[in-house]
């Protein structure tokens, strides 16, 4: 029955209108309220207003403090990040050349590879014709072969004919094979002459199906337990071939990995080819072939007999950074016996060959520290005076075979006493080298050797032969007493002042670079009523005097020695000078 409504009410409005009006006006009061403005703040009198200003300030001078804070952090991370990643390219170069390294130590990659399989003899006449009686013996034995296969597949065993299958039942036995229907699919294929093919035969054999179990047997819950039990047990897996044991290279005594001096021999090849990854990696797999078909590891234990190549390269001393010192003296090959010795066939050139490189070895060996903070680089001097000329065919190959396999280990390469030429040549090819190389490089003539080797070696650490006044078996001095340097300027004294307050004698040495001068010494004692002793009257000295001069004098009073040098040429001179107290009862 239909709900009546009286005609004086409204019709109720249908519920859904309803909930959708009150949806509207909600999202409508939220939308008024945010985008309203919001009350302005206002001072109820003026008291008020001047303190609200300055909260608002304080308010607004507290953010811009966060937002500065957060403008420096961000700086100072993208600065982080900057420095990182200047930092980054060395090390993500060593990184790769480990991982490089690493691939080939397990690969057997530092091995040389194996010599090639020999050639084939070649087949004799006798080898390559044979007899006739033999070709057909061998046709027919194949023959007889093929026969025999195709009996066995057309035929079946006789044993499995006339032996019944155990446990069959009568009916099952008296049953009637099964015939396939003749069609194109199990067609036999005839030849011409009648015989079947052997493709055909095989597609024509029907295999035979196993027969069921009788009644009498086991349930057939045990059936599979019994085909298991006949089961023959199989073979055991062979077991996987264990990988080889990755191999394990040491190079001037450090293995390529796993030791904290490894990274130091790897960054040496990475220099050496300006940080690119696959051209170091190519230099030091070659050096490590090189080093194992040199025999480095023997030739350490080899006594050479070579005594006087010592005059040609030597160890002398360290630098002001601590290096190491090797002295080149090429010019002694001015010596024909000596060079003969070294060069004068094949025999002797190998000899002086593995004496070159069984000296550096050594001395890497015994002088370098590869650690990370060690020292691991050594200053090269090559002294080119009377030399035969780096030109010489003997001398390039030596001087190559060092730059190949024993990368960036000079910390500076000085070369003394060169010609004009040579500085000429140089000028003109140093474009060529990177700026690296050419920070290594120095070069001085004649008259600025000494003083070039100075910026570098201190004068007690260079040889008396280079203008140092380091001698072999100097019993007052070594090089552990420092000299002093000064320059004299042109017709200038220079008077050097020694005090000593006790008894003692005294002992000091001088050199002057070139000498030209006149040299004195005298005593002066302390006591007013002592008197002036002279040590050494003034004397002339000059470029064919003995290189130092050495002078002592026993001293029983307190006073001073004073020693002087007058340059009276129109150059200024480089005077060098040290001295010690030793006992009042030793001798020189």
């Amino acid at each position: 029955m239909a709900m009546e409504t009286r005609p004086d009410e409204p019709e109720a409005a249908p519920a859904k209108e309803v909930v959708v009006a009150e949806v509207l006006s909600a999202e409508k009061e939220v939308v008024d309220k945010e985008t309203s403005p919001e009350p302005a703040i206002e001072a109820d009198t003026p008291d008020k207003k001047p303190a609200l200003e300055a909260a608002l300030a304080a308010e607004a001078e507290e953010e811009a403090g966060e937002k500065k804070a957060a403008v420096q952090e961000v700086e100072a991370k993208e600065s982080s990040v900057v420095a990182a990643d200047r930092e980054d390219p060395e090390k993500k170069a060593l990184d790769e050349l480990k991982q490089l390294v690493r691939a080939a130590l397990a690969n057997k990659g530092f091995s040389p590879p194996p010599p090639p399989p020999p050639a084939p003899a070649p087949a004799t006449a006798d080898a390559a014709v044979a007899p006739t009686e033999e070709i057909t013996t061998k046709a027919e034995e194949v023959k007889a072969e093929e026969e025999t296969a195709t009996t066995a597949m057309v035929e079946p065993p006789k044993a499995a004919v006339e032996e019944p299958a155990p446990s069959i039942k009568q009916e099952d036995a008296e049953a009637p094979a099964p015939t396939l229907p003749t069609t194109e699919e199990n067609a036999v294929a005839v030849d011409d002459d009648g015989a079947k093919t052997v493709e055909a035969i095989e597609e024509t054999v029907v295999p035979v199906a196993a027969p069921p179990p009788a009644v009498d047997d086991a349930p057939a819950a045990e059936s599979p337990k019994k085909e298991k039990e006949n089961e023959k047990p199989a073979a055991p897996a062979a077991a996987a071939p264990s990988l080889p044991p990755a191999e394990e290279i040491f190079i001037w005594g450090v293995p390529l990995l796993g030791d904290e001096r490894s990274d130091t021999v790897l960054l040496k090849f990475l220099r050496a080819r300006d940080f690119k990854v696959k051209e170091a990696m190519t230099m030091l797999k070659n050096a490590v072939l090189w080093r194992k078909e040199f025999g480095i590891e023997e030739l350490l234990n080899e006594d050479l007999g070579i005594p006087e190549m010592e005059k040609v390269v030597f160890m002398h001393g360290i630098d002001k950074e601590g290096h190491p010192v090797c002295y080149n003296v090429y010019g002694e090959f001015q010596n024909k016996e000596l060079y003969a010795a070294a060069f004068a066939d094949d025999e002797k050139r190998k000899q002086f060959l593995r004496w070159r490189i069984q000296y550096l070895e050594k001395g890497i060996r015994n002088m370098l520290d590869f650690n990370p903070r060690g020292v691991s680089t050594m200053v090269q001097v090559t002294d080119l005076k009377n030399s035969i000329g780096l030109a010489k065919k003997e001398l390039r190959q030596a001087l190559d075979l060092l730059q190949d396999n024993y990368p960036e280990f000079a910390a500076k390469q000085v070369f003394i006493n060169v010609r004009w030429w040579y500085l000429a040549f140089n000028r003109m090819i140093s474009p060529f080298f990177t700026q690296r190389t050419k920070s290594k490089f120095v070069f001085a003539g004649p008259s600025k050797s000494a003083e070039t080797l100075f910026k570098y070696i201190a004068p007690e650490q260079v040889p008396v032969q280079f203008g140092g006044l380091s001698k072999e078996n100097d019993p007052d001095f070594s090089t552990a007493d420092a000299a002093t340097e000064i320059t004299i300027k042109p017709s200038m004294k220079q008077a050097i002042e020694i005090p000593v307050t006790e008894p003692c004698l005294l002992v000091w040495e001088l050199r002057v670079l070139g000498w030209d001068v006149s040299y004195g010494a005298e005593f002066v004692p302390t006591a007013e009523d002592g008197y002036t002793v002279i040590v050494q009257k003034a004397r002339k000295l000059v470029a064919t005097n003995d290189p130092v001069v050495k002078d002592s004098f026993k001293i029983g009073d307190a006073g001073k020695v004073v020693v002087t040098v007058d340059n009276t040429s129109s150059k200024k001179k480089k005077l060098l000078y040290r001295y010690k107290t030793k006992s009042s009862t030793d001798s020189i």
